[in-house]
């Protein structure tokens, strides 16, 4: 069985910044997923720059939290 960790987010980047690298030193075996909401602060390129080993979804626009996780 594969596992994942999904983490959506909303131009929340100062929070990946915080408490992402803990999680990807932390989570050992399973994938770990930022799907993002549509962002406007940066968060993407952080990502692509600092974290290209973590897996990102990219949504058009912010679908709020329960859609945001659904899609």
């Amino acid at each position: 069985m594969k596992t994942a960790v999904v983490i959506l987010n909303w131009n929340g980047v100062q929070h990946l910044q915080h408490y992402l690298p803990r999680v990807v030193a932390t989570t050992v075996g399973a994938d770990i997923v930022v799907a993002d909401n549509g962002s406007t602060d940066g968060s993407v390129a952080w990502l692509k720059e600092a974290m290209p080993m973590v897996k990102l979804v990219l949504l058009d626009k912010n679908y709020g939290f329960a859609e945001g996780y659904n899609r």
